[in-house]
């Protein structure tokens, strides 16, 4: 078992250390990319109350994936779908769960660095954010639909010439979407925060 496990690893470091040193160059390529991670969200409102109560919010998950273009060597375009799912309390009490799909538009620039196959990157980019809001007893509210912006930092470490690790941190600023129960305005939702995520590309050619 031991001399197996070594084989292995010997293949592993090797596939690496064998990586074409023009992998990370996605000039013209098509990428998919899946992603998983954590954010930290902002607190929210609930005007439903005399005086108004702050929504404490937890940490959330946060997951999906998207596909990534190379314009030329430096730049890429990306669109993103990703959804983020978090409680919010107020007093200790829970009140309910934030649900936010993410439809993210953007483009990243891309740094080409001396360490073989790491790529830094920065970008920039809008978004369209789909919410929604259940309360604890399961009654849904109908919640605004907001556009936001957004800006990135990250890398891809390059494993072969299709395949490659990416993490990220990202934050997203955007207006309050309003909470409504029964047509009528119960609280504001703030959808920004800081996430970070971990998670695989995959070029096509």
């Amino acid at each position: 078992m031991k001399k197996l496990c070594s084989i292995v690893c010997l293949a592993a470091v090797a596939a690496l250390l064998a990586a074409p040193a023009s992998a990370e160059n996605i000039s013209g390529k098509l990428g998919l990319t899946g992603r998983l991670g954590f954010m930290i969200p902002a607190d929210s409102e609930y005007t439903d109350a005399s005086p108004h109560a702050t929504i404490d919010t937890d940490t959330g998950f946060t997951g999906g994936g998207g596909v990534i273009f190379g314009l030329n060597r430096s730049v890429a375009a990306e669109v993103d779908i990703t959804h983020t799912d978090f409680d919010g309390s107020i007093g200790g009490s829970r009140l309910g769960n934030f649900e936010t799909l993410d439809l993210a538009f953007g483009l990243q620039y891309r740094f080409y660095e001396q360490i073989p196959h790491l790529v830094p990157f920065a970008g920039v980019g809008f978004d369209v954010l789909l919410n929604d809001f259940t309360f604890a007893d399961g009654y849904r509210a109908d919640v605004d639909t907001v556009v936001g912006l957004h800006a990135k930092a990250g890398a891809d470490y390059f494993l072969t010439k299709r395949l490659a690790l990416t993490g990220e941190v990202k934050g997203l600023v955007a207006g309050d979407a309003d909470i409504n129960d029964a047509g009528a305005k119960v609280g504001n939702y703030d959808p920004m925060g800081v996430s970070t995520t971990f998670g695989i590309r995959y070029f096509f050619n």
